[in-house]
């Protein structure tokens, strides 16, 4: 026995080693990502932000194709088309509502740092809605997790704006697909699954455009500064245009190596290296972008951190401890 029940020796090593590959692309992303909603006279190439995810989805989608013609279509068939279009619709809005907030010009730092807020959604929503019960351990990491998000925020400080909620939403809104997603599991195959969201996301972010772009045409007084600006299927040109297909490249090759990591070892397991992403990111933002962090930052993420080390070490032992299948099944 390995010392995770169902994740080889192999995946001991290489799972580590594709979530790490997968954090630098995620982190590589957020360059682009930053860059290509930034207005021209701030260095930017002024694209609207929903249009940037929309064309960001369509470039991953058409790059994935293969993976959507190996699982094949026929595995769209489902019990539940409104729970899955529900679970595409709330991805792509994390999305929309994530690259806004670089729109906006949150720092890259508190971007990513405040995604990890997630878990302790994910947490309420499975209590809530699924009826799961919490571990205490679960809990803490959690809430130490959150109020790391906290300090990173810059809550009680000068430096913090309620911008800075942005990234915050978007965590609320992928734990939704998460939690969705484990509600599915439950009766839906992991076929069906991965080829619902890939075939539903860039329809989802065309609706979402198409809407965001009416809202900012018909009521600009009550729209978000930012939320588009004008043609929203626009392009930019030049260096712009390169970005963005890097951006949408970045995007596939992340979710191949997310797919490839969790199908050789368990998730838990792997929560601490994908957390790697937040330092990257920092970093990358740091030299390329001269995004400084503030001092809050490091201690911020380094609870965050500390927290998914914290979760793993307690999740290990808990499953070192118990009896293997075989002794469970009475073998």
């Amino acid at each position: 026995m390995s010392q995770l029940s169902s994740t080889s020796r192999t995946g001991l090593v290489w799972g580590p080693i594709l979530m790490l590959l997968a954090s630098l692309a995620l982190a590589g992303s957020n360059i682009p990502q930053s860059l290509l909603p930034t207005p021209e006279q701030y260095g930017g190439f002024g694209m609207a932000s929903t249009g940037m995810a929309f064309w960001q989805y369509l470039i991953a989608t058409v790059i994935a194709l293969p993976l959507i013609l190996r699982i094949g279509l026929r595995n769209l068939r489902t019990r539940h088309p409104l729970a899955h279009e529900l679970r595409a619709f709330v991805s792509a809005l994390g999305v929309h509502v994530f690259v806004y907030g670089f729109a906006a010009g949150v720092p890259i730092w508190q971007m990513v740092t405040l995604l990890s807020t997630g878990p302790l959604f994910i947490i309420l929503g499975s209590a809530l809605f699924l009826h799961e019960r919490v571990s205490a351990a679960r809990l803490v990491a959690a809430l130490v997790a959150f109020a790391g998000a906290i300090i990173v925020s810059g809550v009680g400080t000068e430096g913090f704006s309620p911008l800075t909620l942005v990234p915050v939403g978007a965590a609320a809104l992928w734990a939704t697909t998460d939690v969705l997603t484990k509600y599915l599991s439950r009766e839906e195959s992991p076929e069906t699954l991965t080829i619902s969201l890939l075939v539903l996301i860039t329809p989802n972010h065309l609706l979402i455009l198409l809407v965001a772009t009416a809202w900012a045409w018909l009521l600009p007084a009550l729209a978000p500064a930012g939320l588009a600006t004008g043609f929203p299927f626009a392009l930019p040109t030049g260096a712009g245009l390169w970005l963005l297909l890097a951006l949408g490249v970045l995007t596939a090759v992340a979710q191949y190596l997310l797919a490839a990591g969790y199908k050789i070892a368990d998730a838990t397991y792997l929560q601490p290296f994908g957390d790697l992403k937040v330092p990257l990111s920092a970093v990358l933002g740091w030299v390329l972008l001269n995004q400084v962090p503030s001092p809050w930052f490091w201690l911020g993420a380094a609870m965050i951190i500390g927290a998914s080390v914290f979760i793993f070490v307690v999740e290990t032992q808990r499953t070192k401890s118990l009896p293997p299948a075989g002794e469970l099944l009475g073998a």
